[in-house]
């Protein structure tokens, strides 16, 4: 029957029927309702059209709002162009779920006179009740698609706090019904439990990476299709293994939120990070993990911390300073900035610069590095001293243990080279010869394999001919570790290791600075909650390292029987440094001596030395060198002795007055005669 809304001037135009489906899922399994909405061409038949077109471009797209549908906007610009008399549907919520879409076709229809037909009835926007009709519908339409995700999502929210939701599995792990099990190829799992033992060793995940990279490892990857593959690490695979706590046996949802973003090119969904209190669900001990939920929540802080932020004292670098990232102002409460200084950069130097960076304040403390490192490990090593022998006996195996992880990590990825050797093997060997193009095909897949196996062959071949380890004699570690100090100050120990065993200790330092007495006022506070106060002599504005001044002193005396060359072996023997810390040279003694206006040794040039040493003063005196030493110490006669381990000095002058004296007290001392009485017998005859 026609309806009394459809006229002549309608069935003049063509007809448009629109047929739409949400997604591809109901595409290929709803076949009853594409069936239904494809037989509207029959109402629109009986209704009067002639010329009916469906347009079926949206098949597989929602029409809430968020994709592009261009069979939509092609029907809208049809009907726009005047050359539409009906635009029908199954149901008008086919049109659209949206009101910006809904009113626009509205709009339109009734602009151009064109009627909205249905399955239950002909709408003609022009008249008010059937505007306020379909302005009803649309609003509905759009409620009944929010109705519908709201019930949806929170049946999905409630399963997922019963940890019963299992959306898709890491790598790693396969989904077994409502929960996650491990993955059975021993190979993935072993990978990925190594990079979480090389994280906690190395102390963050880019030494990690690198530690990957340097021995060739791969790790394995899982692909949009599931399956899994092997691949060189990047930063970003190693970090979502340490922060994913699925890896900790823990099942977790509601980690992210989506949310819209506006760029130069429109509107953008962006995905953000929630803080985990405010994640849906977080069930520990849920599953098997490749590490306990402990261990995995101890790893995930400590890479967490390596952030450099207030709150966190950032990874450990190659810098030679120990404080870093650990020390902070007693002032204003900031960290202190770090730089290097000096002709090779080597000298650090804490500040005080946060004022000065964010609003051009003032310095509020500054001070050089060397002596508060110093004195920080000497504090450190007191107390890691009674551990040593202990420690150093880990490290040995740990050490061993590194070298085995690398070996076995080789040796699975061999054995996998191998399994994909012979399984192309079979498929070539199971071809007919006679089919080449398919033959052809699996020889090249059968060679490149056997080319993957040589590759790894050759990196163990390599790996087992590096310079083994020697075996470390648990005797000999004690003795290292009783010599803890020169191990720790040898020049191949690794600055990083000492900042983590700092940071395994100590957890802040607060600095200041007493101006009136120039001293650096510190306070430590260790792991544990015990607090040490250290104040250490700070260096005034100007004041240089200058050579301390007793061996000034001792260099004035030297100079008076000694050259440089002398000199200066005099002083490294006493173990005697410059003020750099630098062992003495003949050119640093004579700069010294220029610095300080100290006169050079000049040879007397009659041969008379105003000032003579212990074996030339005893020769003047015709006394054994020990007597006159023991007369020097006594203060019998005027010497002088710049260093423990150097030479007497005495003067000819002093040795004028009293040389009789003590060569007479020398002669007639009965326990050491000077010589024999000239009345005295020989028990032996003469023989000549």
């Amino acid at each position: 029957m026609i309806s009394d809304k459809v006229h002549p001037h309608h069935l003049a135009r063509k007809a448009l029927l629109y047929v739409r489906q949400s997604s591809a899922h109901q595409v290929l399994h709803n076949r009853e309702s594409s069936a239904l909405q494809y037989a509207m061409r029959d109402r629109l038949t009986a209704l009067g059209w002639s010329e009916i077109e469906v347009i079926d471009d949206d098949l597989g797209r929602s029409a809430a709002g968020g994709m592009q549908r261009a069979g939509f906007e092609r029907m809208v610009a049809e009907v726009c162009l005047g050359k539409v008399g009906a635009v029908c549907a199954r149901e008008v919520s086919r049109f659209a779920r949206n009101s910006r879409d809904w009113q626009q076709l509205i709009e339109m229809c009734r602009v151009v006179d064109t009627v909205l037909v249905d399955q239950e009835t002909v709408y003609a926007p022009r008249q008010g009740n059937d505007r306020l009709l379909l302005g009803l519908k649309g609003s509905l339409n759009e409620y009944e698609l929010d109705l519908l995700r709201q019930r949806s999502l929170s049946a999905r929210y409630e399963k997922a706090r019963r940890g019963e939701l299992v959306v898709a599995a890491p790598v790693g792990f396969v989904k077994a019904g409502d929960r996650y099990e491990k993955d059975p190829d021993r190979r993935v799992q072993e990978a990925i439990a190594l990079v979480f033992d090389k994280v906690e060793e190395l102390g963050s995940a880019r030494q990690a990476l690198c530690w990957f990279h340097e021995h060739n490892l791969d790790l394995p990857v899982k692909q949009n299709n599931g399956d899994t593959t092997w691949r060189r690490p990047n930063y970003s695979a190693v970090h979502r293994m340490i922060e994913n706590p699925v890896y900790g046996g823990a099942y977790a949802y509601g980690k992210t939120a989506v949310g819209a973003g506006y760029n130069a090119h429109g509107v953008s969904m962006k995905i953000r990070r929630k803080a985990r209190s405010d994640w849906l669900a977080l069930m520990p001990n849920a599953h098997e993990g490749y590490v306990s939920w402990e261990r995995a929540e101890a790893i995930r802080t400590m890479v967490s911390s390596n952030v450099p932020t207030s709150r966190h004292h950032g990874a450990p670098k190659h810098g030679d300073a120990l404080l870093a990232g650990l020390i902070r102002c007693n002032r204003c409460g900031c960290k202190l900035t770090l730089r290097y200084t000096g002709a090779k950069h080597g000298i650090p130097r804490y500040s005080c610069s946060r004022a000065w960076m964010d609003n051009g304040g003032p310095h509020c403390i500054g001070f050089g590095g060397l002596r508060v490192d110093d004195a920080i490990e000497e504090a450190l090593l007191d107390v890691v001293g009674p551990g040593a022998v202990a420690a150093a006996t880990a490290a040995a195996k740990e050490a061993g243990e590194r070298r085995d992880q690398v070996r076995e990590a080789l040796g699975r990825d061999l054995e996998a080279a191998r399994y994909a050797v012979d399984r192309a093997f079979r498929q070539y060997d199971a071809t007919d010869p006679a089919n080449r193009l398919v033959a052809g095909e699996l020889e090249v897949r059968w060679n490149r394999a056997l080319a993957h196996v040589a590759e790894v062959e050759g990196k163990i071949v390599a790996h087992d001919a590096a310079t083994p380890a020697p075996a470390i004699d648990p005797a000999s570690l004690g003795v290292l570790a009783s010599n803890l100090r020169t191990v720790w100050s040898a020049p191949t120990t690794d600055a990083r290791l000492k900042k983590r065993i700092v940071r395994t200790l100590i957890h802040e330092v607060v600095a200041d600075i007493d101006d009136a007495a120039s001293e650096i006022v510190l306070v430590v506070h260790w792991v544990g909650g015990v607090h040490s106060k250290m104040r250490l002599p700070k260096r005034r504005r100007g004041q240089r390292n200058s050579t301390c001044a007793d061996i000034i002193e001792a260099v004035r005396r030297l100079v008076l029987i000694a050259s440089d060359d002398l000199i200066a072996g005099l002083l490294n023997r006493n173990g005697l440094k410059t003020g750099n810390g630098n062992r003495w040279t003949r050119e640093r003694v004579t700069s010294m001596r220029s610095n300080y206006r100290i006169p050079v040794f000049k040879p007397a040039e009659d041969g008379i030395e105003p000032w003579l040493n212990l074996v030339s003063a005893a020769k003047l005196l015709k006394i054994a060198p020990k007597t006159l030493r023991l007369a020097a110490e006594a203060g019998e006669i005027e010497a002088v002795h710049p260093l423990s381990d150097g030479p007497w000095i005495f003067a000819r002058a002093a040795l004028a007055t009293s040389a009789r004296s003590i060569a007479e007290r020398a002669r007639q001392n009965p326990r050491y005669p000077a010589g024999s009485h000239p009345d005295q017998q020989s028990l032996f005859p003469s023989t000549t």
